[in-house]
């Protein structure tokens, strides 16, 4: 395929049980990446060492290890994302994914999601649909849409990418939420694709408890603008999925108290304005009331080189999850 050039760029702490699954899933791709610059935040395991000996064989991959002492919050892995990204740009390139160190999936994962995003030049960013196993094997996770991708799997054209200004740390998390906003404001489309199958080894929300991951969700949700009723549907359709009711409550308990302490909101009014308005639109459909006018209705921006700053703060504590659809 012409253009077809990618890289991809992974932050990776202490994932010396499951980075494997992800090195072997990109190795034996049909269409490898140009470069893969794995990030190794502080790792105190194993987990430079085995990216290390897939480099000796591997050239296209790269360790880059951060050694500076730093919070270990949800900045961290954003920021080692963009110092990835800085150690890529001098390449040339027309896409670029971020990867997270728990995945796997097929060999011809990257060889068809590019030759999909090369066919529609309004496709910004793109993925395949994640599958968890929450003690009954992979299933497919039931929160996947197709107008949103897991930011494990987020792949942007290049132009995009840039224009949007990468990831931003943001307090509770939700840096590929705002990414998908931003992408959608610029004029750009937002898809994955059902059929391309990505299996998550860490359900998310995991690594720091269900409880207080969902909890977060809630402080995170409010954070960034979201509809009351928009927060209500979302959690409960998390009622489907584990840990159940427990998850929906806490979620929405975040929500509830960020309200109630009026808690600042971390973007500003015009990233709020579209967000809300987008919400207001679903929200319709779910109803099946009148589509919003023309004038409603969120609209494509004209594309620019860049977007507004819609960030108000970038401190951040952890890890990120995908919460941009109900």
């Amino acid at each position: 395929m012409a253009n077809a050039t990618y890289v991809l760029i992974t932050a990776a702490y202490n994932e010396e049980r499951l980075i494997e699954n992800t090195l072997n899933s990109v190795v034996s791709q049909t269409l490898l990446p140009q470069r893969w610059i794995i990030v190794s935040d502080g790792s105190t395991d194993r987990t430079d060492d085995i990216v290390r000996s897939y480099s000796e064989t591997y050239p296209f991959i790269e360790l880059h290890r951060i050694t500076e002492q730093h919070a270990r919050d949800f900045g961290a892995q954003v920021n080692a994302i963009n110092t990835g990204y800085q150690r890529l740009k001098h390449l040339d390139f027309n896409f670029v994914a971020n990867l997270d160190a728990d995945i796997s999936f097929g060999p011809n994962y990257y060889a068809t999601l590019i030759k999909r995003i090369s066919a529609d030049p309004r496709l910004g960013l793109v993925g395949g649909s994640i599958f968890e196993d929450h003690g009954h094997g992979f299933q497919r996770r039931l929160s996947n849409s197709i107008h949103s991708v897991a930011h494990a799997v987020q792949l942007f054209r290049r132009e995009c990418f840039d224009a949007i200004g990468g990831y931003i740390p943001l307090k509770y998390g939700g840096p590929d939420w705002v990414a998908e906003v931003q992408v959608r404001r610029l004029g750009w489309r937002v898809h994955s694709f059902p059929d391309l199958v990505v299996l998550h080894h860490r359900p998310a929300a995991s690594a720091g408890g269900f409880v207080r991951g969902w909890y977060r969700q809630g402080l995170m949700d409010y954070s960034l603008g979201s509809i009351p009723l928009f927060e209500v549907i979302k959690c409960a359709r998390r009622l489907r999925e584990h840990p159940l009711v427990i998850g929906a409550l806490a979620r929405w308990t975040g929500f509830c108290m960020s309200a109630l302490r009026r808690s600042p909101r971390l973007v500003d009014e015009q990233f709020i304005d579209y967000l809300r308005r987008e919400q207001r639109e679903r929200l319709r459909a779910i109803f099946r009331l009148k589509p919003l006018s023309p004038a409603e209705r969120p609209a494509d921006a004209n594309r620019t080189t860049s977007v507004p700053n819609a960030i108000k703060t970038a401190s951040a504590p952890g890890a990120m999850v995908n919460t941009s659809h109900p």
